[in-house]
């Protein structure tokens, strides 16, 4: 999304590409401001609950779960926004079918001191599991990294 976020997402495409443009306008209007501010992490996840939320009430939902990483200030934050805008902030998160097999793993194994190489080891076991579990999966993954250089 900028240089200190990024957004991961599963559900529909079309919805997906309909928010990647809505963050596009966003970022655009954000940087014609020319006012030396990025939005941060926090402020993108709000503002993707909100337009879940307001879509959910107007009954025509968006069908994506999203995950929004990033790092601001010397501090990480990684968040969670389903169909419905319901919004939460935690140390580690897993959508869909990794809500119920990843989680545990994670929790079992999470360390706040670990090194980029053994967060990479467990997330990789993880996406094992589940591609053993999910007979609807594909083998492709796609990892992505964000601390205070940016994405």
């Amino acid at each position: 999304i900028n240089q200190a976020t990024l957004m991961g997402a599963g559900g529909d495409i079309s919805d997906y590409q309909y928010l990647q443009s809505l963050l596009e306008d966003f970022t655009i209007e954000d940087e014609s401001l020319d006012d030396g501010h990025q939005l941060s992490p926090p402020e993108i996840h709000s503002f993707l609950s909100r337009v879940l939320y307001n879509r959910r009430c107007k009954f025509d939902p968006i069908w994506n779960s999203l995950v929004v990483a990033g790092f601001e200030g010397g501090e990480s934050f990684l968040g969670f926004v389903d169909l419905v805008g319901t919004a939460y902030k935690d140390e580690y998160i897993a959508t869909g079918f990794g809500s119920q097999f990843a989680l545990p793993m994670l929790r079992k194994a999470h360390r706040p001191d670990m090194s980029l190489a053994e967060a990479e080891t467990l997330m990789k076991q993880c996406l094992r599991v589940l591609f053993y579990r999910d007979c609807r999966t594909i083998n492709r993954v796609q990892i992505a990294h964000v601390d205070a250089e940016g994405a």
